[in-house]
């Protein structure tokens, strides 16, 4: 199994995750909002995980879809939703594989992307995104800067969570950054990797260009600065021409 199918779906992932900022979820939502200048609609949150940004856009009054292979993380975005009193559609599938709808805004967000080995799956990815638009429709994908992980990549680090030692080790090796995580609890310790390819802009434009999809906007944080080699995210806005 490719590391995603089975990562997302274990405890020691909310371990290691378990504190993901709904303050900065709900930054990216204004700004999304804000560029887009949608205030209603139909939303697809590709790769949605627990929902922190799903639940977002339906607590401002969108109609949201989220889609993630993971059962483990649609079950925590849908109780996520249920807490916030907001009402979710949740579906299991493949990014890779488009829906039979069409939607005024898909998002994929947080690095939920560039997960394959091999570049035309991800070019599959963008066409399925694509593909889910419809006419007039954003296209908005977060993603890390390559540049900047690069520059600021910390290669091991150690923390203690709920009595579970959690030593992380990253390296960048064939265009891609590569994590090995290791819990350990006593005398007994297991891992897992993570896997993300260091997509460029011109990648992303490349992959837009084949999907028929033009690039409106880019930006280089939450709070809305423009894009450069130093930005934190690479936050792309596409329509299509």
């Amino acid at each position: 199994m490719a590391w995603y199918e089975q990562w997302f779906d274990t405890d020691e992932y909310e371990l290691v995750y378990q504190d993901r900022d709904e303050q900065e979820a709900a930054e990216l939502v204004d700004l999304i909002t804000e560029v887009t200048g949608l205030d209603a609609g139909r939303v697809l949150d590709v790769g949605c995980g627990r929902g922190r940004h799903a639940v977002e856009f339906a607590d401002r009054g969108f109609d949201v879809t989220g889609l993630d292979l993971s059962e483990a993380s649609l079950e925590a975005a849908s109780h996520r939703a249920e807490t916030h009193g907001v009402s979710l559609r949740l579906i299991r599938g493949d990014m890779r594989d488009p829906l039979p709808e069409a939607f005024d805004l898909v998002v994929n967000l947080f690095t939920a992307f560039g997960y394959f080995e091999v570049s035309a799956e991800h070019q599959r990815a963008v066409d399925a995104m694509a593909g889910s638009l419809d006419r007039d429709g954003w296209l908005v994908q977060d993603f890390l800067n390559a540049d900047y992980v690069r520059a600021r990549l910390v290669a091991a680090d150690v923390k203690t969570v709920d009595g579970v030692e959690i030593r992380q080790s990253r390296r960048i090796e064939d265009g891609r950054i590569r994590k090995r995580i290791e819990f350990r609890r006593g005398r007994s310790s297991h891992a897992f990797e993570e896997s993300v390819a260091l997509l460029e802009r011109s990648d992303f434009e490349r992959m837009y260009e084949k999907a028929g999809l033009a690039i409106e906007e880019v930006l280089g944080g939450y709070d809305g600065r423009p894009f450069e080699s130093t930005s934190p995210r690479l936050i792309l806005f596409s329509r299509r021409p």
